[in-house]
């Protein structure tokens, strides 16, 4: 089927001009002319034109998309590989921007003072700032969430630094008992449950065990968090939350 150039414009969402320069510059050039002496389009014209659009999206010049489509070992399948990896690699780089963006506004509301290097430095894929949107959500009216905002609004750089660490040791305490089959009922992962309490109560707001229950199924009920201790490893959400609810069930 051929089309004008008008045509072509419409259906790809370009215009006119573009269509022309692509011709003038031999990035494009239509199939044939009309009797007038019009441009005309066929569909293998169409399926280069949304090559060209396709790879110009990613980001590459005239130059370099006329060099890829001219290649002689390229095919259809090839582009269509090299094209989806190179969406994979944005996509996986606008989540690592997004997630950064996310880190400082969750800072800010923390009452961090902390520059934007040392907010994604610090904490990596530790979901403290979401503890705390999560905690303004649950509890923004009670004395728990205006208690841990005014500790944390005098905390700075090396306070921060303590608080991860000391959670990570944790988390990690957490994950080698799992590894080693300790039950979550034991005395040994109460223990960690306890010294996980204890630290929210330190550097956070008083968290009695009734409290720290609920905390306990965020973990497995919210998939941010699920997602954070399941990655380090498996089962680890289902587990800490456990180990918390035989803590609660023991602590007076």
């Amino acid at each position: 089927m051929e089309r004008t150039i008008g045509q072509v414009a419409a259906l790809a969402g370009v215009t006119v001009r573009t269509l022309h320069h692509y011709d003038q510059v031999g990035l494009l050039r239509p199939h044939g002319r009309s009797t007038g002496g019009y441009r005309v389009y066929d569909d293998g014209d169409l399926e280069r034109l949304h090559r060209v659009l396709a790879y110009r999206e990613l980001g590459f010049s005239l130059e370099q998309v006329a060099d890829i489509l001219d290649d002689p070992q390229a095919d259809t399948g090839s582009h269509l590989r090299r094209q989806h990896a190179l969406v994979r690699q944005r996509i996986e780089r606008l989540n690592q921007v997004l997630t950064h963006i996310e880190h400082e506004m969750e800072a800010e509301k923390m009452g961090i003072s902390l520059t934007p290097e040392e907010q994604f430095e610090l904490f990596g894929d530790w979901p403290g700032e979401e503890y705390a949107a999560e905690a303004e959500q649950r509890w923004g009216e009670s004395p728990a969430w205006a208690q841990s905002q005014g500790r944390t609004a005098a905390y700075g750089p090396q306070d921060w630094a303590a608080i991860k660490a000391e959670a990570e040791q944790i988390e990690g305490a957490f994950a080698a008992a799992l590894a080693a089959g300790v039950p979550a009922s034991d005395e040994r992962a109460t223990d960690l449950a306890q010294a996980h309490r204890e630290h929210l109560q330190r550097w956070f707001y008083d968290c009695p065990p009734a409290m720290h229950r609920g905390l306990g199924d965020l973990y497995v009920s919210d998939p941010r968090f699920a997602a954070h201790y399941d990655e380090r490893a498996d089962g680890l959400a289902q587990y800490v939350r456990d180990a918390i609810h035989a803590n609660a069930d023991r602590t007076p």
